[in-house]
């Protein structure tokens, strides 16, 4: 929330309030001008409106009323255009181009009449045309403004809510939890990005089908050498024709791709510079609370999963008796595993330094992700009425996506390695996909098939994600280089080489490091705990789903916080008596002390806050000196020195667990 732009937004907000009403009037007003609102991107500009209202920057009402007044003239600019024009507006461009914009909006508004006014407003393919059809089709304007009015109020509350929301909380959750968000919010972003290219590359082609069938025909007839070789898919007498089309160009299209990354990756003798940011990004992502979730979703392409639901859909098609379709689902997993595999073998690419032996280009577990879950799309999706019939396909984007950003997050590949088993799975299936569709005619009850596939998909996840979790995240940890110190020169002087605060961009969660502890930390929790401090194991997303709890006597765990990706090893906590708490978090550390490890932490006070009273959570305050003072006095029975950090503004006091005070006074 503190980048470049966001200050520059903020600073003109205040030397501007008035103007920034006007702004955000127009936002909403060309949303919902008929033509123009289809590019406009109210959604996410309201949404940032909305979240610099929570922060403070806005005033809400204002905001809200300069939002509803915009989409209310801009309802009625569009209302007054189809009266203005009436039926001729059809023959204006660029209606005269896109008939469906209008019969769309036409067949909503003849089928609810005054309704759709009010629910057009909330949704996006038909909002900024209902208003124009209304006019056209000569509604009275009073009968008109009443429900336009109202939506346009309900529609700027709900567009800035969830804005409003998040800026409001972002303090309180981005103290403690602000890579869990980005992470969800990134794997949100990914999943929708691929949901939304499926969706409409279909519907692209189910609008174009007819015309691109033609023009194939057409080739096949002006080409007869080669176009006999097309004209066997495109039959137009059989109604998989435009089904197979539709294959056959996904295939060209995914081969070219798949060819040309080879090739960038081959000149470029390595991962790409885009591969090492996303890594390094993903890398700065790293949380305790997402490390878990994202390990368990990396699981789902783990043979265990895809084998059983694989088995499963098998082995109905050999009870069945679809030799055919048994067949080709046999060959779509045999081939692509052992193809994925030989290619693995054979390109030599460097892997992350977080890969472990066994992983390369391309990735088997998304490779064989894509395979299985896209050729089962393959094979019942021709069972399913035309408006329904990208919805397996749908399912195979969104699971393929969520293995592949689990799976780059843990470091697991290069994005390019991702790409490249995603690209290589689809083209396999898409070939293996053509030849199944030229040579299955019957028709096969796939309702038992889809709910033996995906229900064993989903019971084989639950069972195994949980277990495997945590040797995954073994698998996947980063080997840190270890600086062997001698005792003396830390004691002395080497221990102003490490950071004197957190390597955060928000200035806010650049905590002190203003604790260091050389050996073992049971002592020292030992030592703690006799002196009233409580030992917190590290919150799991349980402890997380608790923070909903409204209870006021129970109180929140507190969340983990991170250095270096890492989360604290020792979290010791302990009331002050104000219903706050004192905290000492220690983190470990690449230094070693004659074999000893050597610990950095942070004494802080926490206080309770419950932003908008859904949540509760602990939130690091502003520390005047007790918390770091409290842990000072707790820990004279061991050797201590304290000194101001070169680097900060806050006195470091060093601690050593296995040397008695006496032994260093």
């Amino acid at each position: 929330m503190d980048s470049a732009w966001l200050n520059a937004a903020v600073a003109w907000i205040g030397t501007h309030p008035v103007a920034a009403g006007a702004l955000i009037a127009l936002i909403a007003f060309c949303d919902a001008i008929v033509v123009v609102g289809i590019v406009v991107p109210a959604l996410p500009l309201l949404i940032a409106v909305g979240t610099l209202v929570g922060l403070g920057h806005i005033n809400g009402p204002y905001a809200a009323a300069c939002a509803a007044a915009g989409a209310f003239i801009g309802d009625a600019l569009s209302y007054w255009v189809g009266r203005r024009w009436g039926p001729q507006l059809r023959q204006r461009w660029p209606f005269s181009h896109y008939p469906q914009w209008i019969d769309r909006g036409e067949a909503m508004f003849r089928r609810h009449g005054i309704k759709s006014i009010f629910t057009a407003r909330f949704v996006g393919a038909v909002r900024p045309f209902v208003p124009a059809i209304a006019g056209m089709l000569d509604m009275p304007f009073r009968r008109y403004a009443l429900p336009s009015a109202a939506a346009s109020i309900l529609w700027a509350v709900l567009f800035l809510a969830p804005g409003w929301a998040l800026g409001a909380s972002y303090d309180a959750v981005a103290a403690v939890a602000d890579r869990l968000a980005l992470v969800l919010g990134a794997l949100v972003a990914a999943v929708a990005l691929v949901w939304a290219s499926v969706l409409y590359t279909w519907r692209w082609f189910a609008e174009h089908a007819d015309s691109l069938l033609a023009r194939a025909l057409h080739w096949t007839r002006a080409h007869p050498r080669l176009g006999r070789y097309a004209g066997a898919l495109i039959n137009p007498s059989r109604p998989e024709s435009p089904s197979l089309l539709l294959l056959a160009v996904c295939l060209l299209a995914i081969s070219w791709a798949w060819f040309a990354l080879f090739a960038s990756l081959l000149a470029s003798d390595g991962p790409l510079a885009l591969d090492v940011s996303v890594h390094a990004l993903m890398h700065e992502l790293r949380n305790p609370l997402a490390d878990r979730l994202m390990a368990g979703l990396a699981s789902l392409g783990d043979p265990q999963v895809l084998g059983a639901a694989a088995f499963v859909a098998l082995a109905w098609l050999v009870w069945r008796r679809r030799w055919m379709a048994a067949a080709h689902w046999l060959a779509a997993l045999v081939f692509g595993l052992t193809l994925t595999a030989l290619l693995e073998a054979v390109i030599d690419m460097p892997r992350p330094d977080t890969a472990p032996e066994g992983f390369g280009f391309p990735s088997v577990a998304v490779t064989m992700t894509t395979i299985v879950f896209g050729f089962f799309a393959v094979l019942i999706a021709r069972e399913l009425p035309s408006r329904t019939r990208v919805w397996p396909y749908l399912v195979a984007g969104a699971v393929t996506t969520v293995v592949a950003f689990a799976r780059l997050y843990l470091g697991a590949h290069w994005p390019s390695d991702l790409v490249g088993g995603t690209l290589f799975g689809i083209a396999w299936l898409l070939a293996l996909g053509i030849a199944y569709r030229r040579h299955v005619a019957r028709s096969f009850w796939m309702k038992p098939l889809a709910w033996a596939f995906y229900g064993t998909f989903v019971l084989a996840a639950a069972w195994h994600a949980p277990r495997a979790s945590e040797a995954a995240l073994a698998r996947f940890t980063p080997n840190v280089p270890v600086h062997a110190l001698a005792a003396e020169a830390w004691w002395d002087n080497a221990w102003t080489t490490l950071p004197a605060q957190r390597n955060e961009r928000d200035p806010r969660r650049r905590w002190a490091l203003d604790v260091q502890v050389a050996g073992p930390l049971d002592p020292l929790r030992r030592h703690l705990e006799a002196q009233g401090w409580r030992s917190q194991r590290q919150a799991t997303w349980v402890d997380a789903v608790a923070l909903l709890d409204d209870d006021a006597t129970r109180r929140p765990a507190v969340l983990p916080a991170t250095l270096d990706t890492r989360a604290e090893e020792l979290l010791m906590l302990r009331p002050t008596g104000d219903g706050r708490l004192y905290a000492l978090r220690l983190w470990p550390t690449p230094v070693r002390l004659n074999s000893e490890p050597v610990w950095l932490g942070t004494a802080q006070t926490l206080e309770l806050t419950q932003p908008f009273g859904l949540i509760s959570l602990w939130r690091p305050q502003s520390d005047d000196g007790a918390a770091h003072a409290l842990v000072r006095s707790a820990t004279r029975a061991f050797a201590a020195r304290e000194a101001v950090h070169p680097d900060g503004s806050t006195p470091v006091l060093r601690i050593r667990t296995d040397v008695p005070r006496s032994v260093d006074q």
